[in-house]
């Protein structure tokens, strides 16, 4: 049932889920003015007028909506987007012999004062990197615009850096966590 403009009036407001015929399904997060605040999954936010008439609704905002966000609907939405979104990582475990560690820089030359610091904080550093390495690799590969050979030609130089950073597996617990370059043969 496709509802009238009176209906259309009390269905449509912050919470309701709407389909819109060019960017598809948003949902209704806040007012500015003349227009609804609307996110995109596709398109991200978008302001669009009140008055446009083509919205169909998915499903209606709540009877009492008062215009505000309640703490618990954010914290909802936000969980609801890591689950669907994010990889839970395991955690990454140093190797045994290197807990309680220092690494320590020392300077080829007289004078200079060296750096001790934390293996434990090298080693956050070290599967930081890591981390961000493989966010890049998911948006290469989700990437609408590059064409399959520039992503391939990406792909090989994240490769690349995985194989420089091999260096640093000997400080991981396990085999399985270790960085692995481009394989030879």
């Amino acid at each position: 049932m496709t509802p009238t403009k009176n209906q259309l009036g009390h269905m449509i407001g912050i919470g309701a889920r709407i389909a819109h015929p060019k960017y598809g399904e948003g949902a209704i997060f806040g007012e500015a003015g003349a227009a609804w605040r609307i996110f995109f999954q596709d398109h991200g936010e978008k302001e669009l007028a009140k008055t446009y008439e083509s919205y169909e609704i998915i499903d209606p905002a709540p009877e009492n909506a008062s215009g505000g966000i309640e703490l618990e609907d954010v914290i909802s939405a936000v969980e609801n987007v890591f689950d669907q979104y994010m990889e839970s990582p395991e955690p990454i475990a140093l190797g045994d012999k290197w807990e309680g560690g220092t690494m320590e820089l020392r300077p080829g030359e007289e004078g200079l004062k060296g750096k001790e610091l934390p293996i434990e904080t090298f080693f956050h550093k070290i599967v930081m990197l890591r981390d961000r390495l493989r966010v890049l690799e998911q948006n290469i590969n989700s990437h609408k615009v590059l064409n399959d050979e520039d992503k391939v030609n990406l792909q090989q130089y994240i490769t690349r850096c995985y194989g420089s950073l091999t260096t640093f597996n000997v400080l991981f617990d396990s085999k399985e966590d270790w960085f692995v370059g481009e394989k030879k043969g």
